[in-house]
């Protein structure tokens, strides 16, 4: 099993500010735009996202909150092992609202699937968009495209991208994994 570098810390640390300004001009202050990060690797880029926002734009009243899709999914109860679920954390309602789906990756787009109908539970929005930091566009399983994205990534099926996080993994960085 091999593994190219694809983004390093300073890379994806230009494309998350670049991805926060690009919020910014499309929700300006935010009054009516909810953040919701997809578990569980959705949190960190949301949470990341966010930080921004506040630290460097000073973009204040941030909503964030984080979706679990375990029971949403198309696959659950398909695989040898069970899932494990995450916690929902959202304290807020999203009726009539603009809601922001926020992933690390977008492969098949059944996650994001998922999350639309998981998000139902919690009102109506009046629009949800769609930010991720790797794009694997020829993988799409559903036709499901980014609103905002941070690099689009073409692998071939066998192989995986991984991203990963100072707060879990140690390092910021993304990786294509061949096998």
């Amino acid at each position: 099993m091999s593994q190219k570098l694809l983004l390093s810390a300073k890379e994806i640390d230009i494309i998350l500010h670049r991805l926060a300004c690009q919020l910014i001009e499309n929700h300006t202050h935010f009054e009516d735009t909810v953040l919701v990060g997809v578990q569980p690797r959705g949190t960190f880029l949301a949470d990341r996202i966010k930080e921004i926002l506040v630290k460097d734009y000073d973009v204040n009243h941030i909503k964030l909150g984080y979706l679990d899709i375990t029971f949403y999914r198309d696959d659950f109860r398909r695989g040898e092992k069970p899932l494990q679920a995450n916690q929902t954390h959202i304290d807020f309602v999203v009726e009539n609202k603009r809601v922001v789906f926020i992933d690390d990756v977008l492969y098949t787009g059944r996650s994001i699937r998922s999350a639309l109908t998981a998000i139902q539970s919690f009102g109506r929005p009046l629009e949800i968009e769609l930010l991720t930091l790797i794009d694997r566009r020829f993988s799409r399983h559903l036709p499901i495209q980014p609103n905002y994205r941070g690099r689009q990534v073409d692998a071939i099926n066998q192989e995986k991208v991984k991203v990963h996080w100072v707060e879990n993994e140690g390092e910021d960085a993304v990786y294509l994994i061949s096998k």
